[in-house]
């Protein structure tokens, strides 16, 4: 019998089988608990991984058990204490009391929670894997390089990995009859000679015996040496691509850096912005992210001076508005690409410049966009950027308005703004 031995290395990953299994088990206990560390997270660990507690009766394993009563036989190896006939009390049942953090008590012993240690990649698919952009439409672009493959038969060149091992075998054993059907139809004719001179003939040393004998074997031979596949008989499968519709997607980004923003209604905006930036990033590969501050005028600027930069003054919104329109008119027209739009300010606006957001929103902006969201930072009553607003939600399905108080309303508010929706 051969014996096989494997001498490949050991992969980095040996458990990673294991370990998405579990996480499918357990999606609904580690999704509540990513929610729920995700109200701890600041913008410098927010695109980290996270430990996670999974309580323990949520990953206990169904068991058989014996019940009371019944009569059965067990061994027990190394028994000093008991002889066959000797009765032995049942434990006492019960459970211990709960885990680590509660009262103390002398009620028995219990279990820590389960703890899970998630990666990055793990903890973002958790969390961002009910989200979307609402309302995304694929267009056919010209431009567009994006091809999906697709099976076109098979060919005689390929890569080992598309090897078709059926068409493979098929090949080798159609070729192996063909090549050797001449030596079968000759070796039958001479096994069938043999036969019948065995029964003529009793010596064994007969000339004629051995001259058949060898030219039996030199056809057996050369039945043999037809060889059980070759290269001609591999067949790889073949795959073409063929262009599909594209989905391109922009996301303008406007935030308010006027002097009403303090630091901590600028560090909420942030952590939103930190958020959204994480999941198109993460979901969309082809998406653009405009980034535009204001205060009396707005500046389209990269990513690190839009999270870091110092800059204040008043605030005129309309400013990012009219940005925003004429980007779009200049580099994202509206039959290739499907507009977003995430407005964060804490709604305070110079009471001349609200109407004329509405006006720019309701008659250039909104007949453009799929979906245009505006977080209101503040913890008091609605600013007047609000009250404008509420006219465009009423005219504009898709616009969506949503107040956040302080940093617990910032995960709740940024998942009921972009969970999917059904169709």
């Amino acid at each position: 019998m051969p014996t096989l031995i494997d001498r490949r290395l050991d992969g980095k990953n040996k458990s990673a089988v294991n370990r998405q299994r579990f996480i499918r088990r357990f999606k609904n206990q580690l999704k509540k608990a990513v929610n729920e560390a995700m109200n701890g997270r600041s913008i410098t660990d927010m695109d980290s991984g996270e430990k996670v507690s999974i309580p323990t009766r949520d990953i206990s394993e169904p068991i058989f058990s014996h019940g009371q009563g019944g009569k059965r036989e067990v061994v027990h190896p190394g028994n000093k204490e008991f002889v066959k006939g000797d009765r032995v009390a049942r434990p006492r049942g019960g459970r211990g009391s709960g885990s680590g953090g509660g009262q103390a008590s002398n009620s028995g012993s219990g279990e820590d929670e389960f703890v899970f240690q998630l990666s990055r990649e793990e903890f973002l698919e958790l969390f961002f894997e009910d989200l979307e952009l609402p309302n995304l439409v694929k267009t056919q672009l010209a431009k567009a390089n994006e091809f999906k493959a697709v099976r076109a038969g098979v060919s005689t060149a390929g890569i080992p990995p598309n090897i078709d091992v059926v068409r493979s075998l098929k090949s080798a054993l159609a070729r192996r009859i063909a090549l050797s059907a001449p030596y079968a139809s000759r070796l039958r004719g001479k096994q069938e000679e043999l036969r019948k001179l065995l029964e003529e003939v009793e010596d064994e040393d007969d000339p004629r015996l051995v001259a058949l004998r060898e030219e039996i074997t030199h056809l057996q031979a050369r039945m043999r040496a037809v060889p059980f596949i070759d290269t001609i008989d591999l067949r790889y499968a073949n795959r073409v691509l063929q262009p599909q519709p594209t989905t391109q997607a922009v996301m303008f980004c406007l935030m308010d850096v006027s002097g009403s923003m303090d630091k901590t209604r600028k560090d909420l905006a942030k952590r939103f912005f930190t958020l959204l930036y994480l999941f198109l990033q993460r979901n969309y590969e082809r998406i653009d992210v405009v980034f535009i501050r204001h205060h009396t005028v707005a500046k389209e600027v990269d990513e690190e001076e839009f999270f870091y930069s110092r800059e204040t003054g008043g605030t005129v919104v309309s400013s990012a508005l009219i940005m925003m329109r004429d980007i779009i008119r200049d580099r994202y027209p509206v039959s290739s690409w499907n507009i977003y739009a995430a407005q964060a300010s804490d709604g305070d606006n110079w009471h001349h410049d609200s109407p004329s957001c509405r006006d720019i929103l309701m008659n250039q902006i909104m007949n453009l966009v799929r979906y245009f969201a505006y977080i209101e930072i503040t913890p008091d009553r609605h600013q007047s950027l609000w009250e404008v607003y509420e006219e465009v939600k009423k005219a504009h399905p898709q616009f969506a308005m949503r107040q956040i108080d302080g940093p617990a309303d910032i995960y709740p508010v940024f998942r009921d703004l972009f969970k999917r929706r059904t169709a």
